[in-house]
């Protein structure tokens, strides 16, 4: 595919605990300590992956994400985890928001799939927006500040309601989105559907790929700040001080994947809204860190990224320069071709070089 730079390839090995989930990863982070954390979109657990070397990480670790927050349902039903993100000490992780279609299965008939497709359920799990102390690459509840003993950082998630949560309970009335959060449109049916977050200090942003509106994708912008121990509000932003910011971007009719920051800027990984193959695009949104209300964005297309027919769907991007030596991504996808299962618990991610701009911004990180 035109525009593809894939330097090469990096397994990913799991424990028989989770080997099943390696066909269903949703995120992708790596931070400092060379660690890679993931999520599965079937799970209410977030993993951990050591480096080995630049083409292995391996040393599974798995953290429940009930032990750090509270969770409003069982842990068994699944968060759907859309997104990981770090930032100032805080691990950050988002659930899809998103109401779900019950889908066919091969052993029922017929009629039994028809009416399946008329069951629309809401899972209260998928409404989390959480962060989690993370210190040397190991996650607390509670800990204190590494480099200021006066301050403790703390687990919280944004308070919870009947809605879903306090993000939900203020898109209700919103012009473009409340009419999709109130009719309960699932998220693989063009509705509300978070797969991306990115964080700078408390500023959140949440990428959607659902809804796009006549093409355009939304990226929507919050602030939190404590609320009681444990939990987050919303703080008044924006023109209309509701709570939150709406940035609306041109993908070429796609909807956000992933989210993650560059430097100031924001990197997109854009593909179907829809249950469809392709295309998969990565976009760079040029100081996005400074996006502005009521302005249409129009990023720069960066990378073309393979997709399969019914597999390999790009999922999760984190920046790989530290490990790569060069200006790159690891892609990480969901129902991998089978061709990337090695073993009993390993799954291949691919390396894209990342174009920049000119030589010149790309020389200035090498």
């Amino acid at each position: 595919m035109q525009n593809s730079y894939r330097l090469n390839q990096v397994l990913l090995t799991f424990t028989d605990g989770f080997k099943e989930h390696r066909n269903d990863l949703s995120a992708v982070l790596l931070t400092p300590e060379k660690h890679l954390w993931l999520g599965s979109d079937e799970t209410s657990t977030i993993e951990r992956l050591s480096y080995v070397d630049a083409n292995n990480f391996a040393k599974h670790k798995q953290f429940h994400v009930a032990e750090f927050i509270s969770l409003p349902a069982p842990e068994e039903e699944e968060i759907d985890i859309e997104g990981l993100a770090y930032a100032d000490y805080y691990l950050w992780l988002i659930g899809s928001h998103s109401y779900k279609r019950k889908k066919p299965k091969s052993q029922f008939s017929d009629d039994k799939n028809i009416k399946r497709l008329a069951k629309i359920v809401s899972e209260p799990n998928r409404y989390i927006i959480g962060r989690i102390p993370m210190v040397n690459g190991e996650l607390f509840a509670l800990c204190e500040h590494p480099k200021n003993p006066n301050v403790q950082l703390s687990a919280a998630k944004l308070e919870v309601t009947k809605q879903g949560n306090l993000l939900m309970e203020a898109l209700a009335d919103d012009p473009h989105l409340g009419f999709f959060v109130k009719a309960e449109i699932p998220g693989k049916d063009n509705g509300f559907d978070l797969e991306g977050i990115a964080v700078s200090k408390n500023r959140v942003f949440l990428g959607l790929r659902g809804p796009v509106l006549r093409g355009w994708a939304m990226i929507l912008e919050i602030e939190l700040g404590n609320s009681s121990p444990g939990l987050l509000k919303l703080k008044n932003i924006g023109d209309d001080k509701k709570g939150y910011k709406k940035h609306f971007v041109f993908l070429n009719g796609l909807g956000i994947r992933d989210l993650l920051f560059d430097g100031d800027d924001l990197l997109v990984l854009a593909g179907p809204t829809m249950d469809l193959d392709g295309p998969v695009q990565v976009y760079r949104v040029e100081n996005g860190i400074h996006l502005q209300e009521n302005v249409l964005n129009y990023p720069k297309h960066v990378l073309d990224i393979p997709y399969g027919n019914r597999d390999d769907h790009a999922e999760g991007i984190t920046l790989f320069h530290d490990i790569a030596g060069v200006p790159s991504l690891l892609t990480v996808y969901d129902s991998p071709a089978k061709n990337r299962l090695l073993g009993e618990g390993g799954v291949l991610g691919d390396v894209f070089k990342l174009k920049y701009t000119t030589d010149a911004q790309e020389q200035t990180l090498r």
